[in-house]
């Protein structure tokens, strides 16, 4: 073992001679390298958006909502809330989610309004924590309701704080148009605007009171659903079990990763899919390993006869070449790994790399995941240590006497 790994060294690092072989040697090391510390800020890069994302969609959205294909009343409402008077539950609001119109002096655009009690909404979101201008205020004035909508939807509707907005309600729109009598609207007074970071959001939704959206919608005292905030957001999908089972199939319960699940699959797949395009680059400095270390055998067929001759066995001229293709990848796993943790360190610290998100900029996040720092090494070393296989079994079946003679 010992004589092996001496002898692979050698073959590595001779300073003898520069020739062809040490230089394709040089670039698979280097290939490792770039391709582990690639692997290794790429995935960073997406932890961190991962867990921004993760933090505002979470911050803004309940744990878990309760809805149904109708409107709940009074009785269903009541009939939950004791339900949800159990452990792990930390607090629950009503709310209301209807299509309207909003009108402004400049423009017309249909969104989701949605009614929520403004002493409750904080205790299942924290939509009050990202207002950016003006504060959540729903109180109705004397002649206008309070309304709070997202910072791409003042844009596009050309308005600002203090201005009114007129909500149309598609209840009763039938009738008006054909009777010709007034439509269900009341005038609105933008008392906040907010950004979550989520377009979504932003351009799509406004909040009004509870009182204001039965009104319009002809709720009389109906919900549309019920908000949940858990005092451990891991045990969503364990609540969600309780309830179902409890709640029964009239209702519908989703979690906040429910919600948007189509979202947080697209980030898996996006994940998933630089890890593998980055892999390439260790996968072609594997052929690299495979090819020089091909060359290394022909070019040492006479060492590798007389060293026969001497007594060495074949599993000793076979891990000769295995230890030559394992050096390869642990160096190149060693200063991978060194070079993507310093940049993502020098990133993290210094916020060098900036990125746009709504309105501002925000330094290109970090976050590590140990399991990263584990199997991509490790990846690597084992490609390397498969590119080795090839050559490692051609020395082992070089013939001695023959191998001598080669001249």
């Amino acid at each position: 073992m010992k004589i092996s790994y001496f002898i692979a060294k050698r073959y590595l690092f001779s300073k003898r001679k520069l020739n062809f072989i040490s230089v394709i040697t040089a670039i698979s090391v280097t290939g490792v390298t770039i391709g582990v510390a690639a692997l290794i800020i790429v995935l960073s890069v997406f932890n961190g958006f991962q867990l921004r994302v993760f933090a505002t969609l979470v911050g803004f959205d309940p744990h878990i909502r309760i809805e149904s294909d109708t409107n709940l009343n009074e009785e269903e409402v009541n009939h939950i809330t004791e339900i949800l008077k159990q452990e792990g539950i930390k607090n629950h609001a009503p709310y209301t989610l209807n299509k309207a119109m909003l009108s402004s002096e400049t423009a017309n655009k249909v969104m989701y309004i949605k009614g929520v009690e403004e002493e409750e909404i904080d205790k299942v979101s924290g939509v009050r924590e990202v207002i950016k201008i003006g504060k959540f205020n729903l109180k109705d004035e004397i002649d206008f309701g309070g309304i709070v909508l997202g910072l791409i939807l003042a844009d596009q509707m050309r308005t600002i704080q203090g201005d009114t907005l007129t909500l149309l309600s598609p209840v009763g729109l039938e009738s008006a148009l054909t009777q010709f009598v007034q439509p269900l609207t009341k005038e609105f007074k933008i008392n906040g605007i907010y950004e979550s970071e989520n377009r979504d959001y932003d351009s799509k939704y406004a909040y009004i009171s509870i009182k204001n959206a039965q009104y319009l919608f002809n709720l009389g005292n109906k919900i549309s659903g019920i908000e949940i905030r858990l005092d451990d957001i891991n045990n969503s999908d364990r609540v969600k079990e309780k309830l179902e089972k409890a709640l029964g199939e009239k209702y519908t319960i989703l979690t906040w990763y429910d919600l948007h699940q189509d979202f947080y699959s697209i980030i898996k797949i996006e994940r998933l899919a630089a890890f593998i395009i980055l892999s390439l680059i260790i996968v072609v400095a594997s052929f690299n390993i495979l090819g020089s270390l091909t060359m290394t055998v022909l070019e040492k067929k006479r060492d590798i006869g007389i060293l026969r001759a001497m007594g060495a066995t074949k599993q000793e001229i076979t891990r000769i070449f295995l230890f030559e293709g394992v050096i390869v990848g642990i160096i190149g796993m060693f200063f991978g790994t060194l070079t993507g943790l310093a940049v993502t360190l020098i990133q993290k610290e210094y916020a060098i790399y900036k990125v746009i998100s709504g309105s501002q900029q925000i330094a290109l996040p970090i976050a590590y995941r140990a399991t990263d720092f584990i199997f991509i090494p490790l990846a690597a070393l084992l490609l390397c240590t498969i590119a080795a296989l090839y050559p490692t079994y051609r020395a082992s079946k070089l013939n001695p006497v023959e191998s001598i003679r080669w001249e």
